[in-house]
């Protein structure tokens, strides 16, 4: 299958670096782009008496339009100079629900959205981060809110430890690895065991797909695998990465931090992820 269905999250501020680098994938993939920002919906505080007056209610919403359809117009300009196929509209986002969003990202080959940023925080950024991650079905790329937004993938990594989650996020990244010069299969030694050679086994059926793959393989002294992935990241100029998303439960990954909470807090490069 090939990427011929995109959907991008605008950012409401900043030069919406997730939305250039998608409608740049669009261009060169000969792919449909929809553009959607948020309209984040007021709402009354729970500590206050009563509701807002309807006035004031009016007014935060008619600010929220304004500044979606601000970061839409950027949007619509990136398409028209790339040349590209696409469309905006507005979702509504309610105390952390985003129904509109979730529902056509289920109907795309590839959502985008942009990391969030510790500086200039989002409401409900989070959120739709794990909206589309565990929602949708449907493959998900985070970019870091230091991309300059360029698809670049001269060299892509994978992350794989033999699990369901990392096999979905391979499958889920089949039409984007062919982008790809060169693909490290990169498996952390964290004490795991594995069946005959580890990644052989990923590597020999991506080999089957036309794809340019090595394997290497990382310590992870401290048992920090989103620390040993990251340094490998650095030293080797990886442009994007692919890995499964919350191999535990929600709630485990939580408590206990875990590798994609790790990656999605530090990431340098996109990150394609799957559940």
């Amino acid at each position: 299958m090939q990427v011929k269905d995109i959907v991008v999250v605008t950012d409401l501020s900043g030069d919406q670096a997730p939305a250039r680098l998608a409608v740049d994938l669009a261009s060169r993939a000969d792919a449909h782009i929809t553009g959607m920002a948020p309209v984040l919906e007021p709402i009354t505080p729970a500590y206050l008496a009563g509701p807002l007056p309807a006035d004031i209610l009016e007014q935060a919403r008619s600010a929220s339009v304004e500044v979606a359809d601000k970061a839409l117009a950027t949007f619509n300009e990136l398409v028209r100079v790339q040349g590209v196929s696409g469309e905006s509209a507005r979702f509504h986002l309610v105390e952390g629900a985003a129904t509109g969003l979730v529902h056509r990202a289920r109907l795309s080959d590839l959502t985008v959205i942009g990391q969030d940023k510790p500086d200039s925080t989002e409401p409900g950024r989070a959120t739709l981060i794990e909206a589309l991650l565990f929602e949708t079905g449907v493959p998900l790329m985070v970019v870091p809110y230091i991309s300059r937004g360029a698809f670049q993938t001269k060299h892509m990594m994978i992350a794989w430890d033999g699990s369901v989650t990392a096999s979905r996020a391979v499958h889920a990244a089949l039409p984007i690895l062919p982008f790809a010069e060169k693909i490290t299969v990169v498996i952390v030694d964290n004490g795991h065991r594995y069946a005959g050679e580890p990644g052989a086994d990923v590597a020999l059926y991506l080999s089957r797909h036309g794809l340019n793959v090595s394997i290497d393989h990382v310590p992870a002294p401290s048992g920090d695998v989103a620390a040993a992935l990251l340094n490998y990241i650095s030293d080797n100029g990886i442009d994007m990465a692919v890995m499964g998303g919350y191999g535990h439960s929600r709630f485990r990954e939580f408590v206990v931090g875990g590798a994609t909470r790790s990656m999605l807090e530090s990431m340098t490069i996109p990150v394609v992820m799957a559940h």
